[in-house]
């Protein structure tokens, strides 16, 4: 039975549930699905009707070619009404000037934003919604007392990644904590951070979507032609495939370090960082860069691999942030080797850590010889870390936190 949250907080059907603004930083057909995209969907299944506001460029766009290319779409599509995508979803991608850092440009995109949301609010039947946002600027892009219930989902240090407007982004997200009524932190490093600024700040870990995940572990399932050529064994990575984020120094020693094993990277060159520089992993003979997958086929590519890699770099970023690939792994079955990352060490029963490059390697060399994990104890963990079972976590904070509002308006009268 799942909670639908309207005035007076009880058991509703599907008809009365509350509808939501979700205001994202990823676009919705982003072939790397991510808390945004999967929150939204979860909700859905409840019965929630869910607009989702794809991401307004926090980040100062480059000149290149992707950056042109991205801006380019988002026009043509900001010319067109919201689109529904899947049941109770509509997806919107609003007009959003991308250069935050100036005052008269936030104005302007509030003013923007806010005039066509009540426009789109209106047309597709919304009433005082409820507020679901990862976007730290919300309070320079909406009026948040709009919002009958303001939920703040952080999910990563958006002002550690590069070229980020910081001391903005710094004054706008704690004015966001303290107006939300619950803010939702993925990490104990963010939420040591965002206590300092209220009370109402819980910690959920990320999770994964473990049905779609296991289905690498399926004797039918088809391994791709381009990661079955591969000489075995391959060890695999997949998401962004950044600098900020990827220690390339440390995939070029574990290359070097074992020519005869393959490396298999999925994922697009450069996301959130067009500055990125591959040289160091571009020519090495067993590096292997396959680009972006789509979504449907990541359980395909992970069948194809023996050992799964978290190869970050620790910095400001990589430390508040709570790898989503990890529960991922573990739901395909697979052993993971990761560097030393704080979110992941109360899970260090299930996976192997290393503190150096060389212990990295070692760590593999440990799983390759038979000294892993197995499948059934990777799932018992990652069978408990689902979007249903988090969301329905938040969902009882958000009951309580309502039903504590009432009581105090009952109370004032």
């Amino acid at each position: 039975m799942y909670l639908y949250l309207k005035k007076g907080g009880e058991m509703n059907n599907r008809d009365n549930c509350d509808d939501i603004v979700v205001l994202s930083t990823a676009d919705w057909d982003n072939p790397f699905w991510t808390n945004k995209q999967h929150v939204t969907v979860e909700l859905a299944r409840r019965g929630h009707r869910v607009l989702y506001i794809e991401s307004l460029g926090l980040r100062q766009p480059s000149v290149n070619k992707k950056d042109i290319t991205r801006i380019f779409r988002r026009v043509m599509k900001a010319l067109k009404p919201p689109k529904k995508v899947k049941d109770n979803i509509w997806v919107w991608s609003p007009l959003s000037i991308p250069f935050n850092k100036y005052a008269i440009i936030r104005k302007l995109n509030k003013v923007l934003l806010s005039g066509m949301l009540r426009l789109w609010s209106i047309t597709l039947g919304f009433k005082k919604p409820i507020l679901w946002t990862y976007n730290p600027l919300t309070s320079n892009f909406l009026d948040l007392n709009r919002f009958k219930f303001k939920v703040y989902h952080c999910v990563d240090e958006i002002k550690a990644q590069p070229g980020m407007p910081v001391s903005i982004l710094e004054t706008a997200e704690e004015i966001l904590v303290k107006s939300s009524d619950l803010t939702f932190v993925t990490s104990p490093t963010l939420l040591e951070s965002r206590k300092k600024w209220s009370d109402n700040v819980y910690y959920h870990s990320n999770v994964a979507d473990f049905e779609h995940f296991s289905k690498a572990c399926s004797q039918d399932l088809i391994v791709p032609d381009d990661i079955l050529c591969l000489r075995k064994p391959v060890l695999g990575f997949i998401g962004a495939i950044s600098s900020y984020k990827v220690d390339f120094e440390l995939l070029n020693y574990i290359a070097k370090s074992c020519p005869n094993l393959s490396i298999a990277l999925i994922g697009d060159i450069g996301e959130g960082d067009p500055s990125t520089n591959t040289s160091l992993i571009n020519q090495v003979e067993n590096i292997h860069i396959l680009g972006a997958r789509p979504y449907e086929l990541l359980p395909n590519y992970l069948k194809g691999m023996d050992i799964a890699l978290l190869p970050n770099n620790i910095n400001e970023y990589t430390a508040s942030m709570f790898p989503m690939k990890f529960f991922e792994y573990l739901a395909a079955g697979k052993n993971v080797v990761s560097v030393d990352l704080a979110s992941i060490q109360e899970f260090s029963d299930y996976l192997k850590i290393a503190h150096s490059k060389e212990d990295f390697v070692n760590k593999i060399q440990e799983i390759l010889a038979g000294d892993g994990f197995s499948v059934q104890h990777l799932h018992k963990l990652a069978s408990e870390y689902t979007y249903k079972s988090r969301t329905d976590k938040m969902f009882d904070l958000i009951k309580k936190e309502q039903d504590l509002i009432r009581s105090t308006i009952i109370l004032m009268k």
